[in-house]
């Protein structure tokens, strides 16, 4: 049996993109500034804000940008394939570790779609290490930074990555748009 380890946000949940529109509200609005890195994952890094500026987009923005999310095109039916072939499928995620409220309101976006995974871990730091554990045959995520130490690690992973964010040659990736039921298929049955 295969076992695939994803994370939740920017690959199962479309939230990373919620997030997007709501930090450049944030920067405009509130705070006045630009984005510095718009290749990397997280606004901790894309902007120079202060902590007292992350601190203020948190209790803003970040609740609400779960709460406004869905399920990423295309998710449903690349679930029930996978469950369909009997595919172990492990949440590793880091949500609801700056909010504890993003974990129950992933539970309720999963639950409205009939989404049931294997095993969850959350508020997670060290995915590598969850991965060695349980014996992950591949990793699915959206920040280079983890896929990167997943594969130092030599632990196979799956890019799903935003056409914004930075390129990893080395690595596969999963694709979004127009193409993501049909390319995420490809990809995933080429592991299988």
């Amino acid at each position: 049996m295969i076992k695939i380890g994803i994370d939740l946000d920017g690959v199962v949940i479309d939230s990373e993109l919620t997030f997007r529109v709501y930090e450049e509200i944030y920067a405009i609005e509130d705070i006045h500034k630009k984005i510095i890195d718009r290749e990397e994952p997280k606004y901790q890094h894309r902007y120079d804000w202060t902590p007292e500026e992350r601190d203020g987009f948190n209790k803003k923005y970040l609740l609400k940008g779960a709460e406004d999310s869905h399920l990423m095109p295309g998710f449903k039916e690349v679930y029930k394939r996978l469950k369909s072939m009997d595919v172990e499928l492990v949440v590793i995620t880091a949500r609801g570790m700056f909010i504890p409220e993003m974990k129950d309101d992933a539970e309720r976006l999963l639950k409205e779609n009939d989404i049931v995974f294997d095993r969850y871990y959350w508020n997670i730091q060290d995915k590598v290490e969850i991965c060695k554990k349980e014996n992950i045959d591949y990793m699915i995520d959206d920040d280079y930074h983890i896929i990167e130490k997943l594969n130092e690690a030599n632990i196979k992973t799956l890019y799903f990555r935003h056409e914004n964010l930075k390129k990893l040659p080395e690595s596969e990736r999963l694709t979004r748009g127009k193409e993501v039921i049909k390319k995420n298929f490809l990809t995933i049955n080429k592991m299988i």
